[in-house]
């Protein structure tokens, strides 16, 4: 679909207000959804600002629900808007929105975890990944619980260069529960360095937006609420698959409060545990008593590939996953014994 200098300088028609909109379709937030509705323009509209240049540009907004972070969307001027959307009660709202944007809005009703992305747009508009990023853009006013399992799968593709990022380096501007706004955004040995910390950054510029308070939504959640900005990095700072990065990450942080050597050694079973972790701290040159939240990218980088060089001696060696191991000695675990207790039990 073509932009034109007309497309641009579009407003929607007066409408009804989104409390409005939620009154005439009867619309409540559900607590095992995680939904809670942003009714305050001013507060969508500056996420929209964050997202950078969205004017005749393609977005895809994630959750749209009753439709405010929308109508922001279509107000800055974007030239094709799709909005999935997974709760049928909000259909009705957003064909309004739809019929008042003509050709403009298209509405998907599915899961975003599932849902092909790489078919979303027209082809032309991908770019070379060493180009700026594509004029495609990513959106969303996201629910709690599907937040962390989404950007993990939006990593994933990034490394993989797939889903979404068919179209090249697309950008995201997504909220999350300020908690794990702040794990993303975290620098190396603060308190909210996380696994997220390592997995997103290793991968794009991240950016922390702004931060919107709790009473903002309806209902208001117990927690506020960060809105953070993905730039998919020209050349990621780990040159190794996502799988591998991310079963040195996870096994680093399962104890973060531990010397890094512990979580390391969780790569390796037990018969091997002690010389192929202090061969793997020794190829990758790491103290092994720093701590994982003291650890840089660098670090990650250096032990992906230490690990991945001990993958290509023993084939086996990736699959392993010392909980399995942890499983077979359930039966001489002692009552209430907890699988992280059991690990201190037997040194795993």
């Amino acid at each position: 679909m073509g932009a034109s200098g007309k497309m641009a300088s579009f407003r929607l028609p007066p409408l009804p207000t989104i409390g409005e909109i939620i009154k005439l379709y009867n619309l409540r937030a559900q607590k095992q959804l995680s939904q809670n509705f942003l009714l305050d323009l001013r507060l969508t509209d500056k996420i929209v600002r964050q997202a950078g240049n969205v004017r005749n540009g393609f977005v895809c907004e994630v959750g749209p629900g009753p439709g405010g972070l929308t109508r922001s969307i279509l107000n800055a001027g974007a030239a094709q808007l799709l909005v999935v959307e997974k709760d049928t009660r909000f259909l009705p709202g957003l064909q309004l929105l739809a019929e008042a944007a003509p050709e403009k809005v298209k509405i998907v009703h599915g899961d975003i975890l599932t849902y092909k992305m790489e078919r979303a747009f027209p082809k032309q508009l991908a770019k070379e990944w060493d180009d700026g990023p594509p004029d495609v853009h990513i959106i969303g006013n996201l629910p709690f619980s599907v937040s962390t399992p989404l950007i993990i799968r939006w990593l994933e593709n990034i490394a993989n260069r797939d889903g979404p990022f068919v179209y090249g380096r697309t950008q995201l501007t997504l909220t999350f529960q300020k908690e794990v706004a702040e794990r993303l955004t975290a620098s190396t040995g603060s308190r909210q360095r996380s696994r997220l910390s390592i997995m997103a950054q290793y991968l794009c510029n991240v950016r922390s937006c702004f931060t919107i308070p709790g009473r903002a939504f309806v209902p208001k959640p117990e927690v506020d609420v960060g809105v953070v900005h993905f730039t998919p990095l020209i050349q990621p700072q780990i040159n190794q698959p996502f799988k591998m990065v991310e079963k040195v990450v996870r096994n680093v942080f399962q104890f973060r409060r531990k010397y890094c050597r512990r979580g390391i050694e969780m790569l390796f079973p037990e018969a091997q545990r002690s010389q192929l972790a202090e061969q793997m701290l020794l190829t990758a040159d790491v103290d092994p008593t720093l701590r994982p939240t003291e650890l840089s990218i660098s670090h990650f980088r250096n032990l992906a590939e230490a690990y991945s060089r001990l993958c290509e001696e023993d084939a086996g060696l990736f699959s392993y996953e010392f909980r399995d191991e942890l499983r077979q000695k359930k039966k001489q675990r002692r009552p209430g014994c907890t699988i992280e207790e059991e690990a201190e039990r037997y040194r795993l």
